[in-house]
This record gives C-alpha cells, structure tokens and sequence, in this order.
C-alpha cells in the first residue's frame, strides 16, 4: 500500500494533468449525484470513467501518472476522511445490539465469496471485491481495500458496478418484503444496516420503510464500517505473503501490516467521538470525502480495461447477486434466532 503511494507520488511526471481530468469527471459525478442520490456521485464517476477510458488509454503516457496518484493517494485520503462522520460511542451502542446480525452475516458473505467465487471461476481479487463490498460497506470498503490487495482498475469497476445493481434492487424490493414479513422499525433498520451497502442506498431503502427504521440503520451501516479496520489489516498481511515479502517482526511488523490511512481514519473518528472536529468542519470533511471518492474512481474508470471486463463475463455479476441474496437471508434468519 504504502509501495504504492510511493510509486505515484508527486514527483511522477506529469500528474497534474491526469489529476485535473479525473477531478473535472468527479467533480461532474458529485453534481450529478445529488440529482440521483440512490445511484451516487461514486457509481456515477467509475462508469463516466469506464465510458471514457478508451480515449484515456489512448493518452496513458500523459496521464496515467496523475491517474496513479488519484487512485492511490487520494483514494487513501479519502477513507481517513469518512471517519470524521463515525461517533465511535454510538456506533458501539448500536453495533453491540446487532453485533450477532452483523458478524453472522460478514461471515457467511466473506466465506461464500471464497466457495462460490473458487466454484464459479472468478479471479481472487475481483471475488474479493464484491465480498467485501457485500459484506461490509459497499464502495467505500472497496475503496479501502483496493489498495490493500494491489487491485486492478477493471476488477474495481466490475466490482463496484455490481454492488451498485444490487443496491438498486435492494431499494426497490426490501422496503415492499419487509412489510410483507411483518417487520417493526426497528427490525427493518437493522435489515437495511446489515443487508445494503453504499449509505445512500440504505438511507434510500430504510427512509422508504420509516423514519425510526432510517435512523437505527445508518447508525447499523457505519458501525458495520468498523469492520473494514480488521478486514483490510488481514488482507494486507495475506497480499505481502502472496508477494513473496520477506517476513517482518516486532514493531516493524506493526508498522508494515497497519496501513497509515487506517490509523488515520481510527484518529478521525475518535476525534470526532471526542468533539474535538467543530460542528461547523464535520459536513465539509464529508463532502470532501465523498468528492475524494469520486475523484479516485473516475480515476479507477478511466484506467480500466474494457476488454478485460469482457473477458471476466456474467461470473462475477452471478456472485455478486448470490451473495446479495445470502447476506439478505442470512439477516432476516439472524434476526429471528437471537430475538
């Protein structure tokens, strides 16, 4: 990760332009998804970049060192970011009531990405991907674990395009199910928190079912945020053994397993546990986040290789969608046990 901040880094010629085309294309995907919140700006950026990536290969020499840093270093940032919405307190409150739900159905995403993406033939990182964008938050946990994994730019866009289709249908059809089966608020925040990914979505869906069920799933969905911390410190320490890295140990091995972003973002959050962010910076860090996300994935899109998404095929897609309907189940079944 940090080998990969180094690689892009400002003193790469010629970043500045592959930056400004990758801000200009976020900046458009952030005004457009405030229009179209449930699709968000971060969706909106990876497939205007993917549209335009076959003009952006064509200038690779000119603009993939600024797109590097994009996808590095500001992909980075814009995680730290995100933790200045996290009150640490209130996401242990909540996240302690559904933490049952919560594990049960990380667990059962994480392991049948393994099984059913071995079985189904999808290469390890992209099947990483769409496990943890299932299992925990979406784009911001692939965001978070791209960098962790040396991901490719075409695995990140299939990835993140599928968690968006079935954002979409989760929207659609969990408010409408959960009437059906009867769900107090309360029960549908905790579906919405565990089953949805992007917040967007899960506000989308929750607020559909009741305002008691929006509140109790936000809360739900960043504690679920948490989880990136131990998610991406494992896949760290099992990508510097597929590398071949030599072994480290004591302090050193601390410091070369814990990315610097996450202690970051852990920093953030706690400083704003602590009230010590003032009110009035809180929605600016946020905004900066959510624009530094769409940043770093039009940055994503314009990298990818469209013939290398074709190559992957419908697999991943039918991962994704079985996942999604494993995470689901898996809450709902959860939430009957242990009530």
């Amino acid at each position: 990760m940090i080998v990969l901040a180094e690689e892009s880094g400002p003193r790469s010629p010629g970043w500045a332009a592959g930056i400004g085309v990758a801000a200009l294309l976020g900046l458009a995907a952030t005004a457009a998804g405030t229009l179209v919140p449930v699709v968000g700006a971060p969706v909106l950026a990876v497939v205007g970049g993917v549209l335009l990536s076959p003009l952006a290969r064509r200038r690779t020499e000119a603009l993939g060192p600024g797109l590097n840093v994009a996808k590095g270093v500001l992909l980075q940032l814009s995680v730290v970011l995100l933790g200045a919405q996290l009150s640490l307190g209130e996401v242990v409150r909540v996240g302690a009531g559904s933490l049952p739900v919560m594990l049960g159905t990380l667990g059962v995403c994480l392991l049948l990405a393994w099984i059913l993406g071995r079985w189904l033939g999808v290469p390890r990182d992209l099947r990483t991907l769409i496990g943890v964008g299932t299992g925990v938050c979406g784009a911001s946990a692939i965001a978070a674990t791209t960098p962790a994994i040396r991901a490719r730019a075409d695995d990140v866009a299939y990835a993140i395009s599928t968690i968006f289709l079935f954002n979409v249908a989760a929207v659609v059809v969990f408010p409408p199910l959960g009437r059906m089966l009867g769900l107090s608020e309360h029960a549908f925040g905790l579906f919405a928190g565990t089953a949805v990914n992007d917040t967007s979505s899960v506000v989308a869906a929750a607020g559909a079912f009741g305002p008691d069920a929006a509140r109790y799933a936000v809360v739900v969905k960043l504690a679920r945020t948490l989880m990136i911390i131990p998610i991406v410190l494992v896949l760290t320490a099992l990508t510097r053994r597929r590398d071949g890295l030599p072994p480290t140990s004591g302090i050193r091995r601390v410091t070369t397993l814990v990315p610097w972003f996450l202690v970051a973002f852990v920093a953030t959050a706690a400083l704003h546990s602590a009230g010590l962010i003032p009110a009035a910076v809180q929605p600016v860090a946020h905004q900066a986040a959510l624009f530094l996300v769409a940043v770093a994935l039009a940055a994503v899109g314009l990298s990818t290789d469209l013939a290398a998404i074709r190559r992957a095929g419908i697999r991943p897609l039918l991962l994704g969608l079985l996942l999604w309907a494993s995470v689901s189940v898996t809450s709902l079944a959860l939430q009957h046990v242990t009530a």
